[in-house]
């Protein structure tokens, strides 16, 4: 819950084998107790589906700081930058260099917002409208889509909640996965910065294959064992 925020009841009935009826009154409770949100058809973390600003607890910080430092190498002078949400590509947005005339597309609010408080004023901020998910604060839809199928961004800070060498690049939710397989396909080159939590897991709708992936940034040493999988297949590691 604290690594990917949100949970579906019927992926909770299955991890704990219950039935859905148990699922849904164990969420119930926790709502009423303010541990989690309740939501249709399932439950996320207290926080997550309203931007608070920097103030808000962030899973995992110090580790997520070190993946967004590693990021911020990877831009160039006069970039056009499309990056979506998520708590690291967040963080790499609040160490934005102010000597790059960078350009910035994003569909996230959150992200629109970091930005706006960060960049120089050489910068440019673009936000990609459309239909918003309340949950993840992401545009989707037809009209986002669109706006994507214009662009073509030197880089992409895909944020992933779930990545696995086999299974590829995966997300909970239909609409967002089409919104990033729009967003990878208006991209030159696709980044993923995730802590080390996320590798080697998946979800129901796939987003990319892995080899659509060019550089892998997580906090650990890019020579670590861990990242074998990803080695073996030819991506970058940070």
């Amino acid at each position: 819950m604290h690594i990917h925020n949100r949970v579906l009841l019927t992926d909770l009935a299955g991890t704990l084998k219950v039935s859905i009826d148990t699922a849904r009154r164990d969420v119930k409770e926790l709502d009423s107790q303010q541990k989690l949100k309740k939501v249709h058809g399932g439950a996320v973390s207290n926080g997550f589906n309203i931007y608070s600003g920097r103030n808000r607890e962030i899973y995992d910080l110090d580790n997520k700081s070190v993946i967004a430092q590693k990021g911020i190498s990877l831009l160039n002078k006069g970039d056009v930058v499309l990056i979506s949400g998520g708590s690291t590509n967040i963080e790499l947005a609040k160490l934005i260099p102010f000597n790059l005339n960078l350009t910035f597309f994003t569909p996230s609010l959150p992200m629109a917002i970091e930005l706006l408080n960060n960049v120089s004023e050489n910068d440019e901020v673009i936000f990609i409208g459309g239909k918003m998910s309340k949950r993840s604060q992401l545009a989707t839809g037809g009209s986002s889509i669109n706006i994507l199928s214009e662009l073509k961004a030197d880089i992409c800070f895909l944020g992933t909640g779930w990545l696995d060498p086999n299974e590829g690049i995966t997300a909970i939710d239909w609409e967002i996965a089409q919104m990033k397989k729009a967003m990878i396909k208006a991209s030159k080159k696709l980044v993923s910065l995730t802590i080390s939590e996320k590798l080697n897991t998946h979800n129901r709708f796939r987003i990319c294959d892995i080899n659509s992936l060019n550089t892998l940034v997580t906090e650990l040493d890019p020579e670590s064992e861990k990242l074998n999988k990803y080695r073996e297949k030819n991506i970058t590691l940070l």
